[in-house]
């Protein structure tokens, strides 16, 4: 049987090395195409907005996107779709989903966006009438574009082949079967590819930009992509993984480079600090909410600086965001709540993802700790039932029934977190008087109204959701915006992560570290790390004074400021923390029950188990069979 099978497999292989076993699709064979394709400006820039359009759409939560699986969101089980299917855990080597190796099942061909880059990079010199500047400046984004599709290839596989140029046509077979190379080679030619690119990019603030123009590459864009790979090259999944000891090539050695190496973080520390240093020789601030000539209480000023530095235009003309990406705009309506309006009958909102519980826990207390390190705020209380009062009516209905989880929490939390009695500012509304609020118990105006339109765990995002959406009675007007590939904060955060591990917090960049983790914090309306983990309510004072303590600290300040945005999953790979965290129940409440103690009731929504394969995607094993030297990721 096994000889049977070994002559079937070869037969396979012969056939599809006689149909052209182009493995990647790296030969190109449109010459003609191509000659056309750069005969004019106007020509070669359609081929320009071709490269830009295999952008994996981050914000895309039904289909084409792994980005929302780090347990932000939890989709109803009745949605099949892809991104569904892979957040649930399940992926498969036979059709793999949200495949970016050959663009199947949701992904994107990755491969074949690297090959147009290829193409154009070899191309545009030909084009007659074009300006010298302008041609370097669009050779330059190309360059970012080819960049950033290895990385992204490369969170998602590992060690992967580097497709430095197309192959000839008349290429032979043997040399077509590339294979993937060590991390740190990877890496080290990604940075190459955007270093060459910063010296012609364009470096100006999004306000200073051409609308039309929005998305396109700056070096803005380079520099903090560059921050992002070598903190990315510098956690513990790629540096000095032990688990991957045994992933070796049979030519090029160990993928994966088994000796730690601090340097790495030091390198990430310098790429951060160049993308913050000229962020500030550029204008580019955090974000502040500007209310107008309406005053605002700080309280909702907070919770408005945070829902608006992601969730509106203003954000990008202001300078917050520094890569929107104009492949995906917000899919806000998949997330906004059936009604916020007790009058309304819209079905326009389909509301049909909640956070999970862990989520709701995940923020800080008012002092600015975790709900389990604070010693004002009741932690084995916190499911008590609970009335809103005039000194919470900010956060909470007067006169709802609700949970002690829900008040005195920080403002991130209510800028995040839909809940049961809570406020939310909606139809243009972000005053103190705005009586709108969530009523998500059973039976009532938020709650299960279809089996398709609701929140499966009792909770919904509020983020992502502009303010300015208006739900009336038979429609829902949205505010769209551009999906925020990068914000500042997430640089800001980087930095202070690079610092801890490459010195610790007590280092010679350690007033650095402090500055960038707590002005994230006091845009949020946080108290300094130093005041909540010293004040007289910490239950561990002074923990981040120790390089652990601080990483931890550093690491929920990241889950929370970035929640909701498509990041947290990309850390918790590289943090080789989603065997804990993925593998957890995900909790909810009975969303059916119609009392308070019906519905507060913690209900396991589903069991998902996350194994240390999970950690890259597999390949397709027909692809394996195109290409004898392709190792299949590990574990699969």
């Amino acid at each position: 049987m096994k000889k049977i099978r070994k002559i079937a497999l070869a037969f396979l292989t012969l056939q599809l090395c006689m149909s052209g076993c182009s493995y990647l699709d790296v030969v190109p064979d449109n010459v003609r195409t191509i000659e056309h394709s750069f005969a004019l400006r106007i020509e070669a820039r359609r081929y320009l907005y071709t490269c830009y359009s295999y952008l994996p759409q981050h914000g895309e939560l039904t289909s084409s996107s792994p980005s929302y699986a780090g347990f932000e969101m939890w989709p109803l089980a009745y949605n099949e779709s892809n991104t569904s299917r892979f957040v649930m855990g399940q992926q498969n080597v036979s059709n793999p989903l949200l495949n970016y190796w050959e663009g199947r099942a949701g992904g994107k061909d990755l491969w074949q966006g690297i090959r147009d880059c290829n193409i154009f990079l070899e191309n545009i010199r030909n084009v007659p009438d074009m300006q010298p500047a302008e041609r370097e400046v669009w050779t330059a984004e190309v360059k970012f574009l080819k960049a950033y599709y290895h990385f992204f290839l490369m969170q998602l596989y590992g060690p992967v082949p580097l497709i430095r140029e197309n192959m000839p046509i008349d290429a032979p077979v043997a040399s077509v079967r590339i294979k993937r190379e060590p991390v740190d080679v990877c890496v080290d030619y990604i940075v190459g590819l955007l270093d060459e690119a910063l010296v012609f990019l364009p470096n100006l603030p999004l306000n200073q930009i051409d609308r039309a123009n929005y998305g396109r590459v700056t070096a803005m864009m380079a520099l903090g992509l560059k921050a992002k790979l070598l903190a990315t090259a510098a956690s513990p999944l790629f540096n000095g993984n032990p688990d991957y000891a045994d992933y070796i090539d049979p030519e090029l050695g160990q993928l994966f480079n088994q000796t730690y190496s601090a340097e790495k973080w030091q390198r990430a520390m310098e790429a951060a600090k160049a993308a913050i240093d000229n962020a500030t020789s550029i204008g580019m601030p955090l974000f502040v909410f500007d209310p107008g000539l309406l005053p605002l209480s700080d309280t909702t000023q907070y919770e408005m600086n945070i829902r608006e530095a992601f969730a509106s235009r203003d954000a990008n003309i202001r300078g917050e965001v520094i890569w929107p990406n104009t492949n995906a705009w917000a899919l806000q309506s998949a997330l906004t709540p059936r009604s916020w309006d007790p009058n309304s009958t819209s079905t326009g909102p389909t509301g049909a993802y909640g956070p999970p519980l862990q989520i709701a826990e995940m923020f800080y207390t008012d002092k600015g700790l975790p709900i389990d390190q604070d010693n004002t705020w009741a932690y084995d209380n916190r499911y008590q039932f609970r009335t809103g009062d005039i000194a919470n009516k900010q956060h909470v209905q007067q006169g709802y029934e609700t949970i002690e989880l829900h008040f005195h929490r920080e403002p991130r939390f209510y800028a995040n977190i839909g809940f049961d009695g809570g406020i939310w500012y909606g139809q243009g509304v972000y005053t103190e008087g705005n009586n709108w609020h969530l009523q998500i118990r059973g039976g009532r105006y938020t709650s299960v109204r279809e089996t398709s339109a609701h929140s499966p765990t009792g909770y919904y995002p509020k983020k992502p959701i502009n303010y300015t959406n208006v739900i009336d009675v038979a429609t829902y007007r949205v505010s769209s915006y551009l999906f925020p590939n990068m914000r500042l904060t997430d640089i800001y955060l980087l930095y202070a992560e690079a610092i801890n591990e490459f010195e610790g917090p007590n280092g010679p960049n350690s007033s650095a570290l402090f500055s960038h983790l707590n002005a994230v914090r006091a845009r949020a309306g946080v108290p300094t790390v130093q005041e909540s983990w010293d004040g007289s309510w910490s239950r561990s004072p002074g923990r981040y004074n120790t390089k652990e303590g601080m990483r931890g600290i550093i690491r929920q300040e990241r889950r929370i400021e970035l929640n909701s945005e498509s990041q947290v999953y990309w850390d918790l790979l590289r943090w080789k923390m989603a065997e804990t965290v993925l593998s957890q129940p995900v909790l909810g409440w009975n969303k059916r029950g119609v009392t308070s103690e019906e519905f507060y009731t913690q209900t396991v929504i589903y069991q998902r188990q996350f194994r240390k394969r999970d950690y890259f995607m597999p390949i397709r094993e027909y692809e394996l069979l195109r290409n004898e030297n392709l190792l299949q990721s590990p574990g699969w």
